[in-house]
């Protein structure tokens, strides 16, 4: 039997893994030309025929649309590269808890205790951290221009570059139940490392915060979740002052992109990643945000981020808010039924390089009714 049969359910009934955390913290574009001008000739050969528009049955289209990706994605799942095998199941097996997500998932624990296990040894040596630093801004990519100007920004802040991944590996061990002396003997020693890091004065920085706005909210979270530091406050606080909304007709779209994407994962990180709600109290002042500023954010941002939006009203438990369904209409349009999936913004169909988006789109289009944390996974003390 094909493990990725996209002919199986991701609704299936399963019993959650028990969660790795402690207990919750307090706390369009458009579619593609092609598919506009087929909706647009279609309304008017109606038109002119005397025929009425059937409304468009918008529970069926968004299941229908997301089992769509999920089969295209499923089928080809396997040729993906590891990390997009990663990116996917992880998200999958918290949407359904389904078992089937599980083998990819202890494959990347697997991949991620070795990881770590090489990273805890190399910080005996005094010099690992900057040279491991050295190593990944001269292997960050400069394919656009933001990437060059993150690259420049991450060069002038010494080790963060390699401290910054650090945190997102023992964080990610910790969502599933690998942190530990079992898996990860001395992993303490990584924690301390982190520990000494000045992180505020990189987390508080205005022109750090203007290029990397959602790596700040993600950073921030994991540094909380590790025990290292809770700079929540602060960088909330920082943040909303740079990014006002009376600042929002001056930005550039670059700019109101990563704002808007800073913002959607100040949620989604509250989240662990979709293992838990989040409170639509604390995060009121984001879903007012978007709830004003929507048509700009269909407009100016892209499918990847204002899908994030939307699963951010989610994660709050607004899904019946005037805004989700206007932002899943606007993923609906944006589907191309030949490709079955979400192409990029200049029509792009890689899979790969589509995966972050379409994955998202699944999310919004069927959001469960509940979430799975984990899943935990459990390393014998041999590898």
């Amino acid at each position: 039997m094909n493990l990725w049969s996209p002919g199986m359910s991701s609704k299936a009934p399963s019993a959650a893994q028990p969660s790795a955390r402690p207990e919750s913290r307090p706390g369009p574009q458009a579619g593609s030309l092609r598919v506009r001008l087929t909706s647009w000739l279609l309304v008017v050969v109606l038109a002119l025929g005397g025929c009425a528009l059937p409304a468009r049955d918008t529970a069926l289209d968004d299941e229908a649309v997301a089992r769509s990706i999920q089969a295209r994605y499923e089928q080809a799942l396997p040729d993906l590269p590891p990390g997009k095998q990663r990116h996917y199941a992880q998200r999958l097996y918290r949407m359904t808890g389904e078992a089937r997500y599980l083998p990819l998932n202890r494959a990347y624990g697997r991949r991620l205790v070795s990881a770590l296990r090489a990273e805890i040894d190399g910080l005996a040596d005094p010099d690992h951290a900057a040279r491991r630093a050295r190593e990944a801004v001269a292997a960050y990519p400069v394919g656009s221009e933001k990437q060059r100007r993150r690259r420049r920004m991450l060069a002038e802040w010494g080790e963060i570059a390699y401290a910054k991944g650090l945190a997102f590996k023992l964080t990610q061990a910790k969502y599933h139940g690998l942190l530990d002396d079992v898996a990860l003997p001395g992993h303490q020693r990584a924690l301390d490392y982190l520990a000494s890091v000045d992180f505020r004065a990189f987390l508080l920085d205005p022109q750090v915060m203007a290029v990397y706005a959602a790596q700040v909210a993600n950073l921030v979270y994991y540094l909380e979740d590790l025990g290292i530091a809770d700079l929540r406050e602060e960088v909330v606080s920082a943040f909303r002052h740079q990014y006002p909304p009376a600042r929002d007709a001056r930005l550039s779209t670059a700019e109101y992109r990563n704002k808007i994407y800073g913002m959607t994962h100040f949620v989604i990180a509250a989240s662990d990643y979709y293992q838990q709600p989040v409170d639509a109290e604390e995060f009121g002042w984001v879903l007012d945000e978007f709830a004003a500023g929507l048509d700009r954010i269909l407009l100016d941002t892209k499918e990847d981020i204002y899908a994030e939006v939307g699963i951010s009203f989610l994660l709050a438990g607004e899904e019946e808010h005037p805004a989700v369904r206007r932002l899943r209409d606007a993923l609906l349009d944006a589907y191309d039924p030949q490709v079955r999936m979400v192409p990029s913004e200049q029509g792009g169909t890689d899979l790969a390089s589509g995966e972050h988006r379409n994955v998202l789109a699944i999310m919004l289009l069927d959001w469960p009714d509940r979430l799975y944390p984990g899943p935990v996974l459990a390393v014998r003390q041999e590898q």
